[in-house]
């Protein structure tokens, strides 16, 4: 058993993490930039250590401090959260190199699913149905026209280390094959050091649909059915919701099973996300996250377990608490990003919060690190909390995410609850009606 966990991490995860941690009775270090002195990770864990300035290479992407941070509070594993380094293979064997765990994948794993063209074909050798597109890079704009005549306009150019929405440009004709790919390519250059790109058939009204697995690293895997997070804006998502009102249990049921399989196959350790695009009754792999996710808490939510807990036993060694026919869906739940962000153009609002009240209630979960008097730095992400509801049916859920809105006050800057709550207003919303471009264009329409 750990006797002290790190958490290579800030916000609200870090604090998911703590507590989990102090749950098992396991002590918790939380490392923190000079401009996160006084956040809520920080007053929460029971160590902390500072690991540089504000700048996110020179803290929580130092690989070299966090590693000094273990070595002087002692910290024999690390939870790394998700962002920063949660998908950094290099960063695993480092903590391996120094007689550490990970809490998480092995290097390996994260290595396979960080490029997204080994993830593809790793894939379909083990089965799961992926969208058509080119086999391996594209090297060339002659070889990107030459395929997107082939497989037939729109397609999506997507750098191979891309994340985030970034790296990411669709062609609907030959005639903006060479500013998409040539853009792609610019962009993943850029933000990842690595220009190469592929190509897929680009669906016209696809649903994103996850399926969370978790696996022991010795050949036992589950699934934990699906999330539907189609509400997205420039592929960052906004809402999100589990099961997905779009899927029957026979397709969960199908699908499930073969991504658990898949992960069983591989001896995939710890929480990973398969990711699809899903169409007319079909699913199509896009990439796998070897993390945990934002919005792991509404799966939590209608099976009632606790991933981060089942993450640090299996690091530790011991087995999965549950099984695949442990696992019975209760409810649904659903859950709301809400960013530091000034409508209608998303710009990052930080500054000071001069009131802040969580809702509460009967299946209401507010995942935060905000207090009265916080003062959100301009250095990282605009999530500032997680709003997440859990009723017995969708309206039920829908009806408390409604309830749990009028009560949640954030006050002193700028957010975007006002987006939920205009759109719970919307028939497509309440009928579970949408897919991924849905939320782009009822932005456009609203806000023009």
């Amino acid at each position: 058993m750990f006797d002290k966990i790190l958490i290579a991490n800030r916000g609200e995860i870090a604090l998911r993490v703590i507590r989990a941690c102090r749950e098992m009775g396991i002590a918790s270090v939380a490392v923190h930039s000079t401009a996160d002195a006084d956040a809520m990770h920080v007053r929460m864990a029971d160590e902390s250590i500072c690991i540089g300035p504000p700048p996110s290479p020179k803290s929580y992407l130092s690989i070299p401090s966090i590693i000094a941070a273990c070595e002087v509070t002692g910290a024999q594993a690390i939870h790394p959260g998700y962002g920063f380094l949660s998908e950094n293979a290099g960063f695993v064997q480092v903590i391996e190199d120094h007689g550490l765990t990970f809490i998480g994948p092995t290097a390996e794993h994260i290595r396979i699913m960080g490029d997204k063209i080994t993830a593809k074909e790793t894939m379909l050798k083990l089965g799961v149905p992926c969208v058509p597109g080119s086999e391996g890079g594209v090297p060339d704009l002659a070889t990107a026209k030459k395929l997107g005549a082939e497989m037939g306009y729109p397609v999506i150019i997507k750098a191979t280390a891309g994340g985030g929405g970034k790296g990411m440009k669709v062609a609907n004709s030959e005639a903006e094959m060479e500013k998409a790919f040539m853009t792609a390519r610019a962009e993943g250059k850029s933000n990842f050091g690595n220009d190469e790109v592929y190509i897929e058939k680009y669906l016209q009204k696809p649903r994103h649909i996850e399926i969370q697995v978790f696996g022991d690293g010795k050949g036992q895997a589950v699934h934990l059915a699906e999330r539907d997070c189609s509400l997205q804006r420039r592929h960052q998502k906004v809402f999100e919701e589990a099961p997905g009102p779009s899927i029957s249990p026979e397709e969960r049921a199908r699908i499930g099973k073969i991504c658990a399989d898949a992960m069983a196959n591989i001896n995939y350790i710890g929480a990973g996300t398969i990711e699809f695009l899903y169409e007319d009754g079909e699913f199509f792999f896009i990439e796998m996250n070897t993390r945990l996710q934002v919005e792991h808490p509404v799966t939590e939510a209608i099976f009632g377990v606790d991933l981060v807990r089942e993450q640090i036993r299996v690091a530790e060694g011991l087995p999965m608490s549950f099984t695949q026919d442990d696992l019975t869906i209760n409810g649904h739940a659903i859950e709301v990003r809400i960013n530091a962000e000034k409508l209608p153009n998303f710009s990052p609002c930080p500054g000071r919060i001069t009131q802040y009240h969580a809702p509460g209630g009967l299946g209401v979960r507010m995942d935060s690190a905000l207090y009265d008097g916080y003062s959100i730095p301009p250095y990282y992400d605009s999530l500032i909390g997680k709003l997440i509801v859990h009723g017995r049916d969708r309206n039920e859920a829908l009806a408390r995410l409604h309830r749990a809105l009028g009560e949640l006050i954030v006050d002193g800057i700028e957010t975007t609850i006002p987006l939920f709550h205009n759109l719970l207003q919307e028939p497509d919303i309440q009928a579970g009606n949408y897919n991924i471009h849905w939320l782009e264009k009822w932005l456009a329409r609203t806000y023009e």
